[in-house]
């Protein structure tokens, strides 16, 4: 299932690291494209949307669900 986040706080490549190590943790085998100039993280997961935008919450960014 395809999901897309609002994520703001994303300033760089680190930033980019940290969020798709976190959505990874629930989902290794999730696909994972981040689109830093428009604050936009696309998933493609099977994982429940509520746990994904926590783990992004725990890295420290703010999540628009």
């Amino acid at each position: 299932m395809n999901q897309i986040f609002d994520v703001q706080g994303m300033t760089c490549g680190h930033c980019e690291k940290a969020v798709t190590s976190a959505i990874r943790q629930l989902d290794p085998e999730a696909q994972v494209r981040i689109d830093r100039a428009n604050n936009r993280v696309e998933v493609d997961t099977s994982q429940p949307r509520e746990a994904l935008a926590e783990a992004i919450r725990e890295e420290g960014y703010q999540v628009e669900a």
